[in-house]
């Protein structure tokens, strides 16, 4: 059932928003579109909109022609795929050139004469209404608007002009007769859709009300519903899955006419069918994508569904991932996150998570959109490996060797040198300053501080051969 009071008007942020070309300024709009806006009346525009040239309302549920009279400078008006049954209220526009009322329900043909008011009218279509159907249309159209020159888009030649003023008077004749057949047709429509209407309420409360979970119940229990162990007892009759199915199917199988009040019907129940849906997606909100588990495993992730391809290159260490997104998106609704492990890309709210075959450096990798196909591409250098020791390097013969013999390990600690520092917390946590110079007895030099009293006599030092003191050089310590 629907409510013919319940009607969707032209708001002024719906036309703002139909005027970006315009910097959002309405009043000195020439053009603007409002097509597919489940409009169901004109009102308001030709008080806001007092330039307008080209007008759009195509597609929409508008019932009458109306409030368009002020638009002095109108020379286009689109009401395609709309409900209108009678053309009317457009002796205002004094510049209207082209008036499109294809598909619509226009059934009364001598409305058209309303028309001749508007003398600079060049193309007229009324494909696809009831009207085209009546015996002598197109002559009587011809004969009405002689300031015509296209009639459904075919040219009207000046030959075809003086034809249709020819037997005008019988021609009109048998419109009107065919056009009270029509309106009587239509008052038999309106009743039976008033009568459907009628019957859809009053099932609708023999079945009962939607509960507070949006879904249909029927109570068949008459015990007292105060106590807990009676509302338990209680039985509830739930309207399925399937009976929703099998009314759907029933809508969209049983033949109707093609009425106003038909297509306002398949209107109002795919708004229901919409709304009942979002209320469901509300109650059942959806669970959140699983990108990295719980023990740490990270998942490959195509929400977009975007084609996509990884490649190595091993010459110069990198790896590269091209990402087919959107050509046309802009740039600004992409986040790229690149880790060691994984690269991840969301595209408008939605996730591209790959898992890389190697390890990889995300400060030095770097993130480019081609300005042709709009691919992303990704180059990611990969990591190096780990720091290990290679081989040993001999260490060069030190200028005083000690005549004490020292132990296995002290003697490989100095004649070898590790060529690269090895990196082992496990091994090292601290530097060992203490054993950076080895330290000496007294009897091995000068080195040694500790326990080496003034009057030491300096001959007692024991030195190798060849070693010349001399005296200008000043002592290490």
């Amino acid at each position: 059932m629907f409510d013919p009071l319940c009607v969707r008007p032209v708001t002024e942020d719906l036309v703002r928003r139909r005027a970006e070309h315009n910097e959002c300024e309405i009043f000195s709009l020439e053009e603007v579109s409002l097509h597919q806006q489940d409009i169901e009346r004109i009102e308001h525009i030709d008080r806001w909109c007092r330039d307008l040239r080209i007008l759009y309302l195509q597609n929409n549920l508008i019932p009458r022609i109306e409030n368009l009279g002020r638009l002095k400078t109108l020379e286009y008006l689109n009401l395609a795929l709309n409900n209108i049954e009678v053309i009317e209220n457009l002796e205002g526009c004094e510049s209207l050139q082209k008036l499109d009322l294809t598909v619509n329900f226009v059934g009364r043909l001598s409305s058209v004469e309303s028309l001749q008011h508007n003398v600079h009218l060049r193309e007229l279509f009324l494909v696809g209404n009831p009207c085209t159907e009546f015996e002598g249309y197109r002559q009587y159209v011809v004969a009405s608007l002689p300031q015509l020159k296209f009639l459904d888009g075919t040219e009207i030649n000046r030959s075809e002009k003086i034809q249709a003023l020819q037997g005008l008077e019988e021609v009109r004749r048998r419109v009107w007769q065919q056009e009270q057949e029509y309106v009587r047709k239509r008052e038999r429509e309106k009743e039976e859709a008033q009568r459907k209407a009628a019957g859809e309420e009053r099932k609708g409360d023999k079945e009962g009300k939607p509960g507070f979970d949006g879904r249909w119940y029927t109570d068949i229990n008459n015990t007292d519903p105060g106590s807990k162990e009676d509302k338990e007892n209680k039985e509830v009759e739930e309207i399925t899955d399937s009976d929703e199915e099998r009314r759907e199917k029933e809508f969209w199988h049983t033949p109707c006419s093609f009425t106003p009040e038909s297509r306002l019907e398949t209107h109002r129940h795919l708004e229901e069918k919409k709304r009942a849906e979002e209320k469901q997606k509300e109650k059942k909100p959806k669970a959140p994508r699983t990108l990295i588990t719980a023990d740490g495993r990270v998942l490959n992730v195509n929400e977009p569904k975007l084609d996509f391809c990884l490649t190595e290159d091993d010459e110069n260490n990198l790896i590269i991932l091209d990402l087919a997104v959107y050509r046309h998106m802009d740039t600004s609704l992409l986040d790229i996150d690149i880790q060691t492990t994984y690269a991840r890309v969301t595209i408008k709210g939605k996730i591209f998570q790959m898992v890389l075959p190697a390890e990889v450096k995300p400060d030095s990798s770097t993130a480019q959109r081609s300005q042709t196909t709009g691919h992303l591409v990704l180059t990611m250098p990969r990591a190096e490996g780990e720091i290990k020791v290679t081989k040993p390097v001999p260490r060069p013969p030190r200028a005083c060797q000690s005549r004490r013999s020292s132990s296995p390990t002290d003697n490989k600690r100095r004649s070898e040198v590790p060529e690269r520092l090895e990196v082992d917390p496990s091994k090292h946590t601290t530097v060992d300053i203490a054993n950076i110079v080895p330290r000496q007895s007294v009897k091995e030099g000068p080195l040694e501080t500790s326990g080496i009293s003034p009057k030491t006599n300096s001959t007692s030092c024991s030195f190798s051969e060849g070693f010349v003191d001399d005296p200008d050089v000043p002592p290490l310590i």
